[in-house]
């Protein structure tokens, strides 16, 4: 069993590095493993064509597919799939092996504990047309930071990972990034708290558009693909 995790793929835009990274790893993988990808997906898109193309061609990978959610999604179309458990913490399951990691949740999969906490804001929104290419559900709500922390504490604050879109606020600042909005200092702050009194191996995520390593600890990425230590 094996967990493959990348950054943002946009649809059908940058999903090209995972079909060239499953070529050349033909015969390597089948259900059992895991492809998690870091947010902005496209699993449910801004156009029914583009989700459509997106959706085919996550189904010729040979892996299960998971995903947290980043702040390029349809989140209408996304949450209105029901609510189920997996592993321990609540999904959608948008189709039989693509799955969407809500946030807030702690995850054992194969004896692997994930947190997961996705979204983040949308430096382009005033060039987007709300309830079409921009959700305000972009950005988390007190009940999912507030569940999050719960489930965290459930868990002696202790997993193996951490998987989000964008990061921790001093990691984001030590890349050289500023505080964009007021929405988005709260849940940098928020995910600061949780890399303060959480124990984990690494923390991934995506959003900057870079590979980045901070601390020899977190991991932002974009064209990088890691394989987690089996």
């Amino acid at each position: 069993m094996s967990f493959i995790i990348t950054g943002d793929t946009h649809g059908t835009l940058d999903i090209g590095k995972l079909v060239n990274y499953f070529n050349e790893h033909e015969g390597e993988f089948s259900e059992e493993d895991y492809l998690i990808i870091c947010g902005d997906v496209g699993v449910c898109g801004f156009s029914a064509q583009r989700e459509a193309e997106t959706r085919e061609i996550i189904r010729s990978f040979p892996v299960t597919t998971l995903f947290i959610d980043g702040n390029h999604e349809n989140f209408d179309h996304l949450n209105s799939y029901g609510v189920d458990e997996w592993n321990g913490g609540k999904v959608h399951i948008i189709e039989n092996g693509i799955i969407h990691l809500m946030r807030g949740q702690v995850y054992k999969i194969d004896g692997v504990k994930f947190f997961t906490f996705g979204g983040a804001y949308s430096v382009d929104k005033i060039y987007r047309t709300e309830g079409i290419s921009w959700f305000p559900d972009e950005i988390p709500n007190r009940e999912e930071y507030e569940e999050g922390w719960n489930n965290l504490e459930r868990n002696g604050f202790e997993v193996d990972y951490v998987l989000s879109h964008t990061g921790p606020r001093e990691v984001v600042a030590e890349m050289g990034y500023g505080e964009m909005s007021d929405d988005e200092i709260e849940l940098r702050r928020y995910l600061q708290r949780v890399a303060d009194y959480t124990d984990f191996k690494a923390w991934y995520f995506g959003h900057f558009h870079e590979d980045t390593e901070v601390e020899d600890l977190f991991f932002c990425l974009y064209d990088e693909i890691v394989r987690l230590p089996e």
